[in-house]
């Protein structure tokens, strides 16, 4: 009784070990490839996007290709309408705000180069910063490349959110016959959990687009709307994103005075406390949680191996990563109690 009770949770033991060395060969894969990995992430990210936006339309009994149809016009409705109403706006004041902070840039090197001290800073480190200039000439030099990347990701996209089960069961035909039960409890649990994650940082994302916007318009700084949506955009890198987006808030605040700056900051400070201790709390009860130490190793060593454009999918990265090893590693291989992402405590 004791070896007929043993042997599934070996045979468990030995898949997780299998699934284990089989993401450790998709690591050095993506690791070797990863602008395909990129392309292929970010059709991923989409489609889980697209299957998010068609759940109410699914409620309505509608087909899966009709919802989806519905999900991808809402989409480009909303991007469309907000790209109309404040496209100009926007990148008017991403422009006003690359100029100061070329501006503070000089500012800082003209008074660091008066003191020895602040001149071996200098010598050593610099802080010349990038002109405006060439940080544009730079942007539109990998446009086109930027540009195919992004059409490859909606096209594929597209069709993972049309033919998720196809595509699945492509991938996990790959995996012997015996192993293919785990690996599919694995990968749903890994694209529930990007559901689950896309859900909690899309209310994150607003709510710190829609205050850090009215504070800073509050506060008198110029260029709020694009204050506002760096702040927004920041939140997809977890408590690194948002310090940036406040001290790049202060450098543009320190252009109208020594005032604006303190109010910038205690506005900041303010608006990231509420989010920390109020919001995340009640939105990741329901989604995903995950300790904050791990989001930031998470994002230092993808960055660090990867290169700093993979900071960018840093956060989805690292929730896919943590939902993989609790679920392969501390629940199959270990035999622990863990607590995946959608499931009841």
């Amino acid at each position: 009784m004791t070896i007929m009770g043993a042997m599934p949770q070996e045979s468990r033991r030995r898949s997780a070990l299998y699934a284990l060395l089989v993401a450790l060969a998709i690591g050095v894969f993506i690791y070797l490839f990863f602008p395909i990995f990129v392309v292929a992430f970010g059709a991923v990210l989409l489609a889980v996007l697209l299957t998010l936006l068609a759940r109410p339309f699914r409620r309505l009994k509608l087909q899966n290709g009709a919802a989806l149809t519905l999900a991808g016009l809402l989409l480009l409705g909303v991007i469309g309408g907000a790209a109309y109403l404040f496209g100009s706006r926007l990148l008017f004041d991403l422009e006003d705000v690359l100029a100061r902070m070329e501006t503070v840039q000089q500012v800082i090197r003209a008074e660091l180069s008066r003191s020895p001290l602040g001149s071996l800073v200098l010598s050593q480190f610099g802080f010349g910063g990038i002109p405006v200039t060439q940080l544009l000439a730079s942007i539109f030099s990998i446009s086109t490349s930027v540009i195919a990347a992004v059409i490859m990701s909606v096209i594929v996209g597209v069709y993972f959110a049309a033919q998720p089960e196809l595509y699945l069961n492509g991938f996990l035909k790959l995996i012997p016959r015996e192993r293919r039960a785990y690996a599919e409890e694995a990968a749903r649990s890994a694209g529930n959990a990007l559901l689950l994650w896309f859900q909690g940082k899309s209310i994150s994302m607003l709510l710190i687009t829609l205050l850090c916007t009215s504070v800073t318009w509050a506060i008198g700084l110029p260029s709020h709307f694009a204050l506002g949506f760096i702040a927004g955009m920041a939140e997809l890198v977890p408590y690194v994103g948002p310090v940036l987006a406040a001290v790049l808030a202060m450098m543009v605040a320190s252009t109208l005075g020594v005032k604006p700056v303190l109010w910038t900051a205690l506005a900041y400070l303010a608006i990231n406390m509420l989010d920390g201790y109020l919001v995340a709390p009640l939105v990741q009860r329901k989604m995903v949680y995950i300790p904050p130490a791990v989001w930031i190793l998470g994002i230092a060593a993808i960055g660090f191996i990867f290169g700093a454009v993979a900071v960018i999918f840093a956060s989805p990265m690292t929730v896919v990563l943590f939902v993989l090893v609790k679920k392969l590693y501390v629940r199959d291989f270990l035999n622990e109690a863990t607590v995946l992402p959608g499931e009841h405590q």
